[in-house]
């Protein structure tokens, strides 16, 4: 009885499916919807791929779905389905959103995002009854927004990421009470956002971030009770940040970061009873932390750098913030010591540099097990061999950045350190004496190494070439002798970066070029980072090695201001990618490399007060090179003001590229100088982070006989 009910059962359902299928197979495109479409894809510089405007049921169109009338639930006899959604994301249309698509009168979703749509939008667009989805975010778009909405049942609208200009008028909130969803980000809107938000009653999104927008929020944005994400950063606005933000008890992210907000932050976060992610970074807040803040139990991503905030940290309850996991307080003046968030034991992020922090640095931080991510450069901290020592026991530590700290105090050698996870480690700018520790060699996944600006003496250890995984070595800038060892040369990630790199993202942290902090490009991972070894300005000898050209993904090489000698190895042409290379103050001899000609992204080129002779190769990217990179030689000439006299066919031989080379390699040599010397531009220096300014490499030298 039972398998028999089963059956009938299965039986039935399968006739429904299957007459269910029939009717929508068999119920074609209502013409008028075809119609709408064609002239949509007549308005386009190319045809829609998929589309075949031969064939008569444009439901079966690529990227459009369609409903019968029963679906729809109309009182129509037509054998006509019509078009509901219309999603054509990220296939590279060209051209102008028709009007035509407003012929679509039973449109609920339309699609259009990721493309390179451009001009104006139709406003009839937003007049269709049915419209619920208006997703056109990663276009060309401009003009005015199409404020005048008067659709009711809208509840997801995004056009961020485009080139819309005007007012933010939500006046249409009147009318679409149903919009849950509003992202406006990425435009060019401009001005004070007007009142009327408090009539989207239903909104949990609203994104008005990277704009041109000013002046104080409208105090109705503070009715939206429903809101539960609230993205501000990256305009103008400006003024305190109203107390009735209390109200929004919803809130889950909230970012006022990149403003001109002023004053104290409101001390309303005990309403704030979801709030997960709180960002108020690069604003003129000042004063204390408000209480309410720093006792959350629900925050556990707080972002504050970059403002005027001060006094005690200690004021942060780590008892009541058990899911703090991310604190960026970098950049501000607080005080005092940093022992307290020994106890938010869920910390993996922490940024503290640049503040006035002093003291000992705390054994009780090795209890910060889940600690990843950790920066407290420029403070004044002390005692870096017992913070090396704690820091070891957070095994999972990644990032670690320590410069100006530990001012004049010895580099510790003797101590047995595995910081096996860690994959930046930078201790800079503190004037450290001692030399190089051998437990640096402990350190396998180590990526970026920076101990430039100290006293560091004595030999580069040959252990170094044991960090196998390490593309950017700074050493510049110390007391450093001896040769270079040959395990330089055998970094295995500068053989063949793309086996070794990974892309670490560095959350909260950021990295700027050393010669223009305030123009330099912007680093957060690790795969932007130049690949760079730069150990100038030490007392290095003896010669540079052939075997510098297995290097071939190098891209900065500085070896400036030594006391090396001998020639310069005609192998340094195997660095294909090389876009850096300063050889300058040295004792070099001998010629330069005709076959340097051929490195074709070398934007920076630098062999002056050497004792070089011969002429200078003319080819390539030596073109762009100015004179002050030759001089103070023995006798190199042949560029520009360098004039020579003529010489025997044999020196023309060996100082040219070859007269009898072909044709097509000349002009491979001397093709993307510009797009060299743009690359080149972003990538020839070495980390800095939160160190504020470095010295310019013209004062240098006078800052290094000082020191000296």
């Amino acid at each position: 009885m039972g398998i028999t009910f089963l059956f009938l059962f299965h039986s039935l359902c399968c006739c429904f499916f299957y007459a269910h299928v029939s009717i929508s197979i068999d119920a074609k495109c209502h013409p008028a919807d075809i119609k709408a479409l064609k002239s949509f894809a007549n308005g386009l510089d190319s045809p829609v791929q998929g589309w075949d405007y031969g064939f008569s049921d444009c439901c079966k169109w690529r990227g459009v779905t369609c409903n019968t009338p029963a679906a729809l639930k109309l009182n129509d006899s037509s054998v006509f389905s019509r078009v509901v959604a219309l999603e054509l994301p990220q296939e590279r249309l060209r051209g102008n959103v028709s009007e035509s698509l407003a012929d679509l009168v039973y449109l609920r979703t339309l699609n259009l995002s990721t493309n390179f749509l451009s001009r104006s939008l139709p406003v009839n667009l937003f007049s269709l009854k049915s419209l619920e989805v208006i997703d056109l975010s990663s276009n060309d778009l401009s003009g005015y927004a199409p404020w005048n909405i008067s659709s009711s049942s809208i509840t997801f609208l995004d056009i961020s990421k485009n080139k819309f200009i005007g007012d933010v008028d939500p006046g249409f909130c009147s009318t679409a009470k149903q919009i849950q969803v509003l992202k406006l980000s990425s435009n060019r809107f401009h001005g004070r956002v007007l009142p009327g938000f408090g009539n989207c009653s239903s909104l949990e999104h609203l994104s008005l971030d990277s704009n041109f927008l000013s002046g104080d929020l409208p105090q109705d944005l503070f009715a939206l009770f429903n809101l539960k994400t609230l993205e501000l950063r990256d305009n103008w606005f400006s003024g305190e940040l109203s107390f009735q933000l209390g109200n929004l008890s919803n809130l889950v992210f909230l970012d006022v970061s990149s403003n001109n907000f002023s004053r104290l932050l409101p001390d309303v976060f005990f309403n704030l009873r979801k709030l997960e992610q709180f960002a108020a970074s690069s604003n003129n807040f000042s004063g204390v932390l408000p209480v309410s803040l720093c006792n959350s139990p629900t925050i556990a991503s707080l972002s504050l750098d970059n403002n005027s905030f001060s006094g005690s940290i200690d004021v942060i309850n780590c008892s009541a913030m058990v899911r703090l996991v991310s604190l960026n307080l970098g950049s501000n003046h607080f005080t005092g010591r940093i022992e307290s968030l020994s106890s938010c034991h869920q910390l993996r992020i922490a940024n503290l540099a640049k503040n006035r922090f002093e003291g000992d640095f705390p054994e009780s931080f090795k209890n910060l097990r889940s600690l990843s991510h950790f920066s407290i450069s420029r403070n004044g901290l002390r005692n870096l061999s017992s913070a090396l020592t704690t820091l070891n026991h957070c095994r999972n530590l990644t990032v670690l950045i320590l410069t100006f700290n530990f001012y004049g105090e010895i580099m510790p050698a003797h101590l047995n350190l595995r910081f096996e996870n860690t994959r930046l480690f930078v201790i800079a700018n503190c004037g450290l004496t001692g030399s190089i520790p051998p437990w640096l060699s402990n350190s396998a996944k180590l990526q970026i190494l920076d101990l430039s600006w100290n006293s560091l003496s004595g030999e580069i250890p040959s252990s170094i070439g044991d960090l196998r995984r390490l593309f950017y070595l700074d050493l510049s800038n110390n007391s450093l002798s001896g040769s270079i060892p040959r395990s330089i040369t055998q970094f295995h990630s500068l053989i063949d970066l793309n086996n070794s790199l990974k892309g670490e993202i560095f959350e909260g942290f950021s990295f700027f070029s050393r010669k223009s902090q305030s123009a330099g490009r912007q680093y957060k991972q690790l795969l932007g980072m130049p690949p760079l070894v730069d150990l100038s300005y030490n007392e290095l000898s003896g010669i540079i090695s052939a075997e510098f050209g297995n290097l071939k993904d190098l891209h900065v090489l500085d070896l400036s201001n030594n006391k090396l000698s001998g020639k310069i190895p005609s192998t340094l042409s195997n660095l294909t990618d090389l876009e850096s290379l300063d050889l300058s103050y040295n004792n070099l001899t001998g010629t330069i490399p005709p076959s340097l000609a051929n490195l074709n992204f070398l934007s920076t080129f630098n062999v002056a007060h050497n004792h070089l002779h011969g002429r200078i190769p003319s080819q390539g990217q030596f073109r762009t090179f100015p004179n002050s990179s030759f001089v103070s030689n023995d006798e190199l000439c042949g560029f520009q003001t360098f004039s020579c006299e003529e010489e025997s066919g044999s020196d023309d031989e060996e100082n040219s590229i070859g007269e009898d080379e072909d044709e097509s390699l000349r002009s491979l040599i001397s093709v993307p100088l510009s797009v060299g010397g743009a690359v080149g531009f972003v990538s020839t220096a070495a980390v800095c982070f939160f160190s504020g300014m470095m010295f310019p490499r013209e004062k240098k030298r006078e800052f290094r006989r000082l020191r000296h």
